[in-house]
């Protein structure tokens, strides 16, 4: 027996019909140098129909490829909606990949048209040359008329200012039926190795993605809340706030390029978010202004989703505790739109065992399986003690790379499963608690030390900023942790002190016999700890690296970081 239901598509234009008409009235306000600029969700959609008129007059008339190169803006929405709703394909380019990558992507996508912010004009010029497939490049932004537009030309590429394409089309369009598994959107991977790899997002998954993100059980958002997406719009779509907003009628704070901490207080203040996303080091910075700062206050906020990395309980306590600010840890990756769990603890988790659910990351969402499984693909048990490599399925989870024939991307996928590249445990309620990346994890004399346990352990003390935790050759052991730590201004804490820390909370054999001060972790384009850097500086002798065993003496030498 089949259903009587009507077979209506799951698409990107969809959303934009119904934020637009039905939530008329809701806002972007994008940050400025001065204050805001704003703009309703009826102007939104009339200037998506426009867009996407001035982008089939320059020949994008079937699943071509739209890239932009842009911040979080009200420009970079209408490229948003426009494209995927008139049947093209959007790629958001990362803004902060190495130049050699950005190029890769671009031709490997096949972009035809790039939207680029009037502020990244010069950053784009460098590479548009090798973007062999790029015909037509937009300059977006206020201030787009005085960009140096002639860097551009100097590539051969037809250049446009983004308002003058849309002036004189319409206001009005019909938009194409698009089929609801087609290509929306792409975004690559930020991969350590290789080059990066593609994921082609269909309308449906965007859909059914940015649902849940929705729902009770991630963010709860209605037409009431005002939506700050810190996370970058081109860092797997933002975690799907923006078609989430539009899905909802909820309103949207956009931050441009002010990403520092003061530019962030001060935009929260005068927009008044209820909602944020973004990585633990936008957070761990606004933490740091506030506490500096006790005059200045972010009332507004109700909740503030966080991942991209693991998320300190530390950072978590101190925002809760001190500035009434409830972060809450999501996880997922590019492969998975991302969002694939939550961190809210289960009824009745109380004192300890509250922050211990808070600190994992996460149960598992209605719409993703997961399974965990041993070295040999064997699937093991949900009970809190067996780890494995995390796998994932479901309709926002990607079942291949695009266009990547190659044994690395194959071997990311089991038999429809994703092969997250994730060790840990999942619960009997269906909680998942990372330890380490495959790639990461530290073995030693034949057991396991979780570097994140480490690295959380380290940052709830009160003089370190952040800490990465590295294997690092033993010729008795195999491996042992090095702890690599960012300290407070003016903090004098000692390699012993650290390690004395630690023996609280772990047994003395899981605990890094060496320790380097460094000024900053190194991170990858979007934001997560780059250990293969650290690894790099260890074994070209560019850390100072001091030993805490008894012997003394040190584990490594060279140049101090």
């Amino acid at each position: 027996m089949r259903s009587t239901m009507q077979d209506f598509p799951l698409t990107i234009g969809s959303i934009l019909r119904h934020g637009t008409t039905v939530h008329p009235t809701a806002e972007v306000v994008t940050a400025t140098a001065d204050g805001a600029r704003s703009r309703s969700y009826a102007e939104l959609g009339a200037r998506a129909a426009q867009l996407a008129g001035g982008l089939r007059s320059l020949g994008i008339v079937g699943d071509e490829r739209v890239a932009t190169f842009q911040w979080n803006n009200a420009e970079h929405l209408e490229v948003y909606l426009a494209v995927p709703a008139m049947g093209a394909v959007l790629h958001t380019l990362n803004i902060r990949l190495f130049p050699d990558q950005l190029v890769y992507v671009a031709n490997h996508a096949e972009d035809k048209v790039v939207v680029v912010d009037d502020s990244l004009v010069g950053l784009l010029a460098q590479q548009l040359p090798r973007m062999e497939t790029v015909t037509h490049v937009l300059v977006s932004g206020p201030d787009a008329a005085a960009a140096d537009l002639d860097a551009l030309r100097a590539s051969g590429k037809e250049v446009l200012l983004y308002d003058e394409l849309l002036a004189g089309q319409p206001t009005d369009v019909d938009w194409p039926e698009v089929d609801e598994r087609d290509a929306a959107a792409m975004c690559y991977t930020s991969g350590t190795t290789g080059n990066p790899k593609g994921v082609a997002y269909s309308h449906r998954s965007a859909w059914l993605h940015s649902a849940a993100v929705m729902s009770g059980n991630v963010a709860g958002i209605d037409f009431t809340d005002r939506i700050l997406p810190i996370v970058p719009m081109f860092h797997a779509n933002a975690w799907g706030l923006p078609y989430a907003a539009l899905m909802s009628g909820a309103s949207l704070c956009m931050p441009d390029r002010w990403l520092q901490a003061e530019p962030v207080v001060r935009f929260i203040q005068s927009c008044r978010p209820t909602l944020s996303g973004a990585v633990p080091t936008v957070w761990n910075d606004v933490l740091q202004f506030l506490d500096h700062h006790p005059d200045e206050h972010i009332d507004s906020l109700r909740l503030v989703l966080c991942g991209g990395s693991a998320v300190p309980v530390a950072l978590q306590k101190a925002l809760e505790e001190r500035h009434g600010i409830l972060l809450r840890q999501a996880w997922g990756m590019t492969e998975t739109s991302p969002v694939a769990t939550v961190g809210i603890p289960p009824v009745g988790a109380e004192g300890e065992e509250h922050w211990r659910y808070r600190g994992n990351q996460g149960r598992i969402l209605a719409g993703v399986e997961a399974r965990l499984v041993d070295d040999q693909g064997q699937p093991l048990p949900w009970d809190g003690e067996a780890v494995g490599e995390v796998e994932v399925r479901g309709p926002w989870v990607t079942a291949s790379y695009y266009e990547a024939e190659d044994q690395e991307a194959a071997a990311k996928f089991d038999h429809g499963w994703l092969r997250t590249g994730d060790v840990g445990t999942i619960d009997r309620l269906g909680y998942i608690t990372l330890t380490d990346r495959a790639k990461d994890v530290i073995k030693s004399g034949g057991e396991w030390i979780s570097s994140v346990d480490l690295e959380n352990a380290l940052m709830a003390h009160d003089d370190v900023v952040e800490a990465a935790v590295v294997g690092i050759p033993d010729e008795k052991w195999q491996e042992r942790p090095l702890a690599s730590v960012v300290l407070r201004e003016g903090a004098t804490v000692t390699p012993a002190e650290l390690r004395d820390f630690l023996a609280q909370s772990f047994a003395k054999w899981q605990l890094p016999d060496a320790f380097s001060f460094i000024e900053a972790v190194p991170r990858t384009s979007v934001g997560k700890f780059d250990k293969k850097v650290i690894r790099k500086w260890y074994a070209d002798g560019e850390l100072q690296v001091a030993s805490t065993l008894k012997e003394g003496g040190a584990a490594g030498s060279g140049s101090a970081r």
